[in-house]
Order: C-alpha cells, then structure tokens, then sequence
C-alpha cells in the first residue's frame, strides 16, 4: 500500500490512500544560482531512485516534488507554502541560498513541517530555537576553523597577499578572508583587485614579487583563477602557499583550465570525493559518469539529505509531522557528507557538526590533506620551487 500525507495545519492526521510519501525541494533552477541547484536536483534524484529501488517499508516510495526559486527569496516563502498546503509534502529540503531559506524556513516553523536545510550556511538559520527546521551543513562561521589550524600548527605564514575579483561576490569574500587574518594574527601586505578584461595579470604579480607574502590567498571564479595560476607558474611566482575561495579551486573545471598550474594549490571547503566517508567516491563516479561533470559539495550534500530523510522516515513511529520531526531530532547515521547527528551548541539548535577540510592539488587529484585523520593524502607544503 503506498502512502501518502495529508497537512492539514497545523499538523499532519495520519496517513491516506494515494501516490507517494511527498517530499518538497526547493532549488534555485533558474537565474545565477542554477548551476547549483541542476547539480543539487540531479543528486536528490540519483539518490531517491536508489532508495526507491532498494525498497521502502511496507512497499511504500518516495516521491520529490522540486520548486524552483530563481533564488529570490519572495519566491522561496510562496513555494515553501505552496508544497506545504497544496502538495502536502511530508518535509522540506534544500535550499541553497540563506536569503531564500530563512524565507522557507520561517513558513515550515510557522506551518510546523521539518525543513532540513542542507546547503544554506548563514549562522542565524539554526540560531532561531525552530523546532521543525534542521542543518545538514556547517554554518558559515566553522568553515575557517580547519584553515586556521592547519595555518598554526603547519605553516610558517606570517604576511598575506589577497588577490580578488571586483565583483560583489569577490569583495565578500575579501572581507570574510581579512577577518580571518585578524584573527589569525595575520599581517595583509597586499590587497589587490582584479578584472579579467581590464587587467594584465602579470601587473599583479609584480606587486606579490615586491610584497613577498607568505600565503597569496585568491577569490575567483575558476576561468581566471586557472589563468592566474599558469601566469604565477609562467612567472615562477612561489610563495610558501597558494590557496584559494573553495568554489572555484576546488572545481574540475578550474584543473581543466589550468593544467598542471593547478599542482599544489590548496583550498579549503566543506566536501571532496576524497574524505574517507563510505559512498563518497562511488557517488561521485556515478554522479560524473552519468552527468559527465562532477557534483562538488553541493550534490554531496542533497544526496546525503535524501538519505537523511529516508531514514527519518523509516524510524518515525507515526506519519505525522510532529512524529517526522522527532525522527529527525534522533538521527544519528553515517552519509557521504560525513556523520549526521543534529545537536544543541552555543546558539545553535538542531545543527549538524562537522569538520570542514583543506584540500590540495597533487599530481591532478583533489585530496583532502587537513585535518590529519581524515587526510587521503600528505600536506605538500611549502609550495615548490620547480
């Protein structure tokens, strides 16, 4: 018999004769975040075909109903209710973007269906005592820590070179990184902007031979980060490390690009194919051989959500969404994105912990190499001279 659930405010009655058992997404697959949410969406359903295919208790299955917010946050607090009150879903996810997520987050407290954020990482989410609302992901303040302890008990940096592009995101992640060096007691030598139809990029590098920094940390989209890199490589530019913003250094577009200039350079992030996690490298071989792209941490995190959620509903003791969300608050089970317990620390409630990582560049492989016990490989640091 499959189940589906009905949602009446302000809470589930029990199961009725239907489809599926509902699940709601809410992505962004249109406007600047798309390419986010096609990986996010393409990992949701590559996840609720296995779980599906495998088998649910009492033959029942699961089925995904995406919404798409063009990551405005308007449209996210219309879709969250939409799903909720029209489509009946048993529980929420996705997300992506904080504005958008603190929008449908507040709808699923309000109408009380648990909303399971994996991708939005602004502290206040999970700062808010929501009772239907959950994080998959580190909130945004954690995603430095593991930098700023491989920077104190590895490196010998001292000065710093920050090379940014002159865009609104890049200016972000400029000040993100100048809080980091204050708190790592850090000395900024070099600020520098950069636009890749305006600037010659070997006029930066003649500025980072006069500052001689320690760590040149660099925040760009992975086109001209990867040009960046050939230059600093053509130019014999070494500092003692290169590290760069996670989104784009971490990509296989930016090793495409860049070639053998992306040897060595690190960057920190919340998930590679490398941590040793069960299922992490399957998913993402099958992810890139049935896509032909890789997912980064963004599909990580919506397979595992998936996953997350199915055993949330396997465990629950009754179809409601009170019964959805006690099942949830008791998760404790291992995914591609690392261990899921959601807990209770400082301000945050029902948060997930977990480490972030620092990955490397070695010999065309993305390895994670901080911390230590969960390194797939060796540190190569510093940067070498040839």
């Amino acid at each position: 018999m499959l189940l589906t659930l009905a949602v009446p405010s302000p809470g589930l009655v029990g199961p009725a004769l239907a489809e599926a058992i509902k699940v709601g997404v809410i992505l962004p697959l249109s406007g600047k975040l798309a390419e986010f949410g096609e990986i996010e969406k393409k990992s949701f359903l590559m996840a609720e075909h296995e779980i599906n295919t495998a088998g649910f208790p009492n033959g029942d299955t699961l089925e995904l109903i995406f919404r798409d917010t063009g990551g405005r946050p308007d449209v996210g607090k219309v879709v969250a209710e939409e799903l909720i009150t029209a489509e009946k879903v048993a529980v929420l996810a996705g997300g992506i973007s904080s504005s958008v997520v603190w929008e449908a987050a507040s709808v699923a407290q309000q109408r009380k269906v648990p909303f399971l954020v994996n991708t939005a990482s602004a502290d206040k989410i999970t700062e808010q005592n929501w009772r239907y609302v959950f994080r998959l992901n580190p909130p945004v303040s954690e995603h430095p820590e593991t930098l700023a302890s491989f920077l104190k008990n590895v490196t010998r940096v001292r000065t710093v070179a920050i090379l940014y592009e002159n865009t609104l995101s890049g200016v972000f992640g400029l000040k993100r990184f100048l809080k980091q060096c204050e708190q790592s007691a850090l000395d900024v030598v070099l600020k520098a902007a950069y636009e890749s139809d305006l600037n010659d990029p070997d006029s930066l590098f003649l500025k980072l031979r006069v500052a001689d920094p320690d760590l040149v940390y660099m925040v760009f989209q992975p086109a001209d980060a990867a040009t960046l890199m050939q230059r600093a490589k053509a130019l014999e530019v070494r500092p003692g490390l290169f590290l760069g913003n996670s989104a784009a250094f971490t990509s296989q577009r930016f090793r495409d690009y860049a070639g053998d200039a992306a040897n060595h350079a690190f960057s920190s992030t919340i998930w590679a194919a490398s941590v040793p996690y069960p299922g992490a490298k399957k998913f993402y071989d099958k992810f890139v051989n049935d896509h032909q792209s890789p997912p980064d941490y963004h599909g990580a995190q919506a397979y595992a959500a998936m996953y997350v959620i199915a055993d949330a509903l396997k465990r629950t003791n009754a179809l409601t969404s009170k019964g959805m969300r006690d099942a949830l608050a008791e998760t404790d089970t291992m995914t591609i994105f690392g261990p899921v317990k959601f807990v209770s620390y400082e301000k945050k409630t029902q948060q997930n912990k977990l480490p972030t990582y620092l990955v490397q560049w070695i010999d065309g492989k993305l390895e994670t190499v901080w911390p230590q016990a969960v390194a797939s490989a060796r540190y190569v640091y510093p940067f070498p001279a040839d």
